[in-house]
């Protein structure tokens, strides 16, 4: 299963062992890889309407789940949602895109801003960027010191147990890219007039500190790589397979979790004679 190919092993986190154009779990072409994900589509979207369905049941807890997308600029966060999560019912799923703090989220603990987003029983919550960013940031820029750090790592793993305990599944994927493909996706936005808005200046800043970066993402998931809510590292150079691989993810996690239909709180026989008009309608 695609899981344990990409699923981060307990330890030590080396991110430079994990080649960034490699497509565990597929041997097929670029076509092949969007035709497989197109192929996934309709498995993905039945089984996240049962889930959505199986809001209105009492003889079940109610369940979610959370996707968590990190990775550099140009990673592909904004991708994964329009190719792969775009293909379910957008009804069901509930999108955050965290930026930088405003005033009011800096005035609470970083965690209060995460909970405000979290999804509802029966949907698929994503976060493009999350919690993540305050031990990731915090560390490269130094805006917080180690002891700051690692409460923050320990409140992750509390609030991340907490989730499961609750019913919310955690699928935490790390988009994992080299900096010469980021290179050349930045590149490519400046060729491309219709692409400039995506550009920022401060990418290029960013670029300069790219081994403290991966320094901060290796220590953040061995820190929070936990057995209820691991991690996984999907290789994100190929924009195809990273799709499809999130893809594979998040359909093997909704299998998993085996939502059901919510049985007819009526009477089915009667309702279609009344319909019918084979059973008078009093």
């Amino acid at each position: 299963m695609i899981e344990e190919l990409l699923r981060v092993p307990p330890g030590p986190v080396d991110l430079t062992a994990v080649p960034t154009g490699d497509t565990p779990g597929f041997e097929g072409s670029k076509a092949e890889g969007k035709q497989a994900l197109a192929d996934l589509g309709p498995d993905l979207a039945d089984l996240q309407e049962r889930l959505f369905a199986e809001r209105s049941r009492d003889d079940v807890p109610a369940r979610s789940v959370l996707l968590v997308l990190q990775g550099m600029d140009t990673s592909g966060k904004g991708g994964v949602l329009r190719h792969t999560v775009g293909l379910v019912d957008p009804q069901g799923v509930r999108i955050t895109s965290f930026k930088a703090p405003t005033p009011e989220e800096l005035r609470h603990d970083f965690l209060w801003r995460i909970r405000k987003a979290l999804p509802g029983p029966g949907q698929i919550g994503v976060f493009d960027r999350s919690h993540y960013e305050d031990v990731l940031i915090g560390r490269v820029r130094a805006l917080a010191d180690e002891a700051e750090l690692e409460r923050r790592y320990d409140a992750i793993n509390r609030f991340e147990a907490e989730l499961v305990a609750s019913g919310t599944t955690v699928v935490k994927c790390l988009l994992h890219i080299s900096a010469d493909t980021q290179k050349e996706r930045l590149l490519a936005r400046l060729d491309d007039p219709t692409k400039h808005w995506k550009y920022n200046p401060g990418d290029v800043d960013e670029r300069q500190r790219w081994p403290a970066y991966r320094e901060a993402y290796e220590l953040a998931v061995e820190r929070t790589n936990a057995e209820a809510a691991p991690w996984f590292v999907v290789p994100s150079d190929r924009k195809w397979y990273r799709n499809l691989a999130v893809g594979m993810l998040l359909r093997d996690t909704l299998a998993r979790m085996a939502p059901t239909w919510p049985p007819a709180d009526f009477d089915v026989d009667h309702e279609r004679g009344r319909l019918t008009g084979e059973v008078p309608i009093s």
